[in-house]
């Protein structure tokens, strides 16, 4: 009961103003569907247990794969590895028992039939990843699958459960 009234305000919202801040009371652009506060904190993307288990892909889906400890975009068809090191942990004990539901999902803007757990539906609007400045000195206990942008190094920061790795052009 408590989830459900925690996850209600949230739900309304999103569904009234297409944006979405969390931990924090204002937005830094108009361009943004969801912000994330300053703390030292990332995104902990779905789990998987494999890419070849999720129906329906979309490009610009990101997973994390338990099979191979990798972070993955789904681009051009096909499951992109933003991972750099394989030596990545990941206890699943927690879920592997759990059945999923196919039909879970949470929509930001116009809902569509885009498969998919959060799904930002704007067109003209992109998600501001957590900003975290020197991610592997300041996130604490960083679990699997977390991404954030580095202030410091500005670049894109990967946790697959042992080590971070860095993402630019």
């Amino acid at each position: 009961m408590k989830k459900i009234s925690f996850l209600t305000p949230f739900l309304i919202s999103a569904a009234l103003s297409a944006q979405v801040a969390i931990g924090k009371t204002t937005l830094e652009s108009s361009s943004s569907s969801i912000e994330f506060g300053d703390e030292n904190r990332g995104v902990v993307l779905p789990w998987v247990t494999d890419t070849s288990s999720v129906q329906s892909a979309v490009n610009g889906t990101l997973v994390f794969d338990t099979s191979d400890h990798k972070v993955k975009v789904y681009e051009n068809n096909d499951w992109v590895d933003l991972s750099v090191d394989t030596t990545g942990i990941a206890d699943t004990t927690l879920q592997d028992s759990l059945n999923e539901n196919v039909n879970a999902k949470v929509a930001i803007g116009t809902a569509t039939a885009t498969p998919g757990i959060l799904v930002l539906e704007d067109t003209d609007k992109a998600m501001i990843l957590p900003k975290v400045a020197d991610p592997h000195l300041n996130i604490i206990s960083p679990a699997p699958g977390m991404i954030v942008y580095d202030t410091n190094k500005k670049l894109l920061a990967v946790f697959n459960g042992t080590v971070w790795t860095f993402w630019g052009e």
